[in-house]
């Protein structure tokens, strides 16, 4: 009787009882491999735009004020030593050398008159001294009025290029205002502008490589050699980075101004391999930066890095990571130590 009750009840009891609980789906990620992807490529690539400049640039100007009667250099125009760039009003000049002229002849006629008296001892040997003296600072003046009167023409002191006009005909400018700017013949650099971000890691002499982009494309010439030649200490206040200059190796002299290049720096910032990876696969740990490495079993760990700087690019990492490392690119606050993930294909 037990029995056949026991075996009467045993469909209620198995029915009464759960099912397991499914197994949680693994988390789905989006993964990079380190310096293949696009958005993770060696640090020492990094490139920067920059255009042709001339290593000095001189700013011309009168040596005395007037109002400009006559431009003959436009901009862009080459020029030689000694070229006419422009002229000012001599009307005032001419009249104030012409008056120092007459001061001085009128100094000279009383200095004769004086030593023919001082021959008869009718004057003093101290009147005749001041008559020296009065002749002299004539003189004097009048060398220097006729200097004033040369300064209405500017002429270029050397050979270049007219990069900049900065007055017309008709203006009234003032002793050593800027009229031209002129770029010499000579060495070119190309000007850069650095991000706060990556200008700490940055060595003066640093090689660079050089590509003019009007000479990119099929059977382009090689690259320019070039150092890194100067960073200013002083960011620009308007678009918070630094102006830098690369000097050439082998470029022609008379190189186009103003024309556009790419500079890279093919060893890096440092000695050490700097890799750049997307700033949403740092994890903040604290005060230290770490990524989730994916194993081949898709199970992920921490791994601490070192950034070097952090850049509208990416982060550049120095130390922690390796060229070919799977690493999470995103969503790297939802995962834990030790937790095996699924890798999103590729689109």
């Amino acid at each position: 009787m037990k029995r056949s009750a026991l075996l009467l009840a045993l469909p209620f009891l198995v029915a009464c009882s759960e099912p397991p609980l499914p197994a949680a789906p693994l988390k789905l990620v989006r993964t990079l491999i380190v310096g293949a992807d696009g958005t993770a490529t060696p640090g020492a690539g990094r490139s920067y735009s920059g255009e042709v400049r001339a290593r000095i640039e001189t700013t011309l100007g009168f040596r005395i004020a007037g109002k400009i009667v006559e431009r003959r250099a436009d901009l862009g125009a080459a020029v030689k030593a000694g070229q006419v760039l422009a002229r000012l009003d001599p009307a005032d000049a001419g009249l104030q050398a012409t008056q120092a002229e007459a001061q001085r002849a009128l100094a000279a006629a009383d200095l004769a008159r004086s030593r023919d008296l001082k021959v008869k001892n009718f004057i003093s040997a101290a009147a005749l001294d001041a008559r020296e003296t009065a002749f002299k600072a004539a003189e004097a003046q009048a060398m220097l009025a006729r200097n004033q009167a040369s300064y209405t023409t500017l002429v270029a002191d050397r050979n270049g290029v007219i990069g900049q006009v900065l007055a017309e005909p008709g203006q009234v400018v003032g002793v050593g205002q800027a009229v031209f700017r002129l770029a010499p013949d000579g060495d070119r650099e190309i000007a850069i502008a650095i991000p706060e971000g990556e200008v700490s890691g940055f060595k003066l002499g640093q090689a660079a490589r050089v590509t003019l982009w009007a000479a990119a494309g099929p059977g382009a010439q090689e690259p320019l050699g070039g150092t890194l030649r100067e960073v200013s200490p002083v960011a620009d206040p308007v678009t918070r980075t630094y102006a830098a200059r690369v000097s050439l190796k082998g470029a022609d002299p008379l190189l186009p101004l103003g024309m556009s290049a790419t500079v890279s720096f093919p060893s890096g910032t440092s000695g050490a391999a700097r890799l750049m990876v997307p700033l949403t696969s740092i994890f903040q740990q604290g005060n230290q930066p770490a990524v989730w490495k994916v194993g081949a079993d898709g199970t992920v760990t921490l791994q601490r890095v070192t950034v070097a700087a952090y850049t509208d690019s990416g982060a550049v990492v120095s130390e922690g990571l390796a060229v070919g490392e799977q690493i999470v690119a995103a969503g790297v606050n939802l995962l834990t130590a030790g937790e095996k993930v699924r890798v999103a294909a590729a689109k």
